[in-house]
């Protein structure tokens, strides 16, 4: 095994955190590679920190440009799914949704520190900051995300059970089970992308959101029947989700962020095509 390949796992964790999209995480991976190729590798004391810093700024700079496109998106723009295997913390979609509030910057050193337990000093190479600032940054970042989504400890078995529940009273419609398992305040986000049809606003509030699931289940959607279509538990970004496929296809995928009670406060709904091509490949990812 070449180092780069030794670290190629890290690298696609690392930029997939920053950019939210798998297929934009490969082709960070990729310029990484190319880099470290041309690269005089008899002067690199460190080979994990420089390819960190190689794919971090790599993803920086996408990161950067992404903005304007994501701007002119049409609908929400959701984080792209991805299969996972085993424990893969801090890539819920609901987090990664937060992330996308911070500066470029607020970003990588978030991402840098709290899920890979890099130091002040260490991100502050990555970044080309002072260790101070990096501090100052990553203090501001932790403020946002703890504002926007208050962290609760994750019972995988709950979450499983509840995702279960949800998905069979949206499918068929049951609206008294959905007010059960939803939070008076909870958020359905769906991303169509302009491609596909879906909600071009997030529908907010317990009532609103039922009613909008029960009558989608119950329908055809993009020329498939509901009896065509099909639903299976997987692990999604660390925890447990859905991918629901038709007409040999995977129509989209479904998470679920729970609050402190139990009950879902937010609910992801991806289904622009150009985002399912990693779960569609079931190409399973261990970040």
């Amino acid at each position: 095994m070449t180092v780069f390949d030794q670290y190629r796992s890290l690298l696609f964790s690392v930029a997939y955190r920053i950019l939210g999209s798998a297929a934009d995480a490969e082709d960070a991976v990729q310029d990484s590679w190319l880099k470290w190729s041309a690269a005089d590798r008899s002067k690199v004391a460190d080979p994990k920190a420089y390819l960190v810093r190689i794919v971090s700024n790599t993803a920086l700079d996408r990161l950067r440009s992404a903005g304007a496109r994501r701007e002119t998106y049409v609908g929400p723009w959701l984080p792209e799914p991805i299969l996972t295997s085993g424990e893969a913390p801090d890539v819920a979609p609901a987090l990664l949704l937060v992330l996308e509030n911070l500066t470029p910057l607020e970003r990588a050193v978030f991402v840098l520190k709290e899920a890979f337990a890099f130091s002040y000093e260490e991100i502050a190479e990555v970044v080309e900051r002072s260790p101070e600032s990096v501090r100052q940054t990553a203090r501001r970042a932790r403020e946002h995300v703890r504002a926007h989504r208050p962290r609760f400890p994750a019972d995988p078995d709950r979450q499983r059970a509840v995702t279960e529940r949800f998905f069979a009273a949206a499918s068929g419609g049951d609206i008294n089970t959905l007010m059960e398992l939803l939070a008076p305040d909870v958020t359905l986000w769906t991303d169509g992308g302009g491609k596909v049809r879906q909600a071009m606003r997030p529908v907010h509030g317990a009532e609103r959101v039922a009613a909008w699931l029960a009558g989608v289940g119950t329908r055809p959607y993009e020329g498939v029947r509901p009896d065509q279509m099909s639903a299976r538990l997987v692990e999604l970004n660390g925890g447990a989700g859905v991918v629901i496929t038709g007409a040999g296809r995977v129509l989209g995928t479904l998470t679920l962020d729970l609050d402190a009670d139990g009950r879902v406060a937010a609910i992801l709904n991806t289904a622009n095509p150009d985002k399912l091509a990693a779960v569609q490949g079931g190409v399973v990812h261990r970040v």
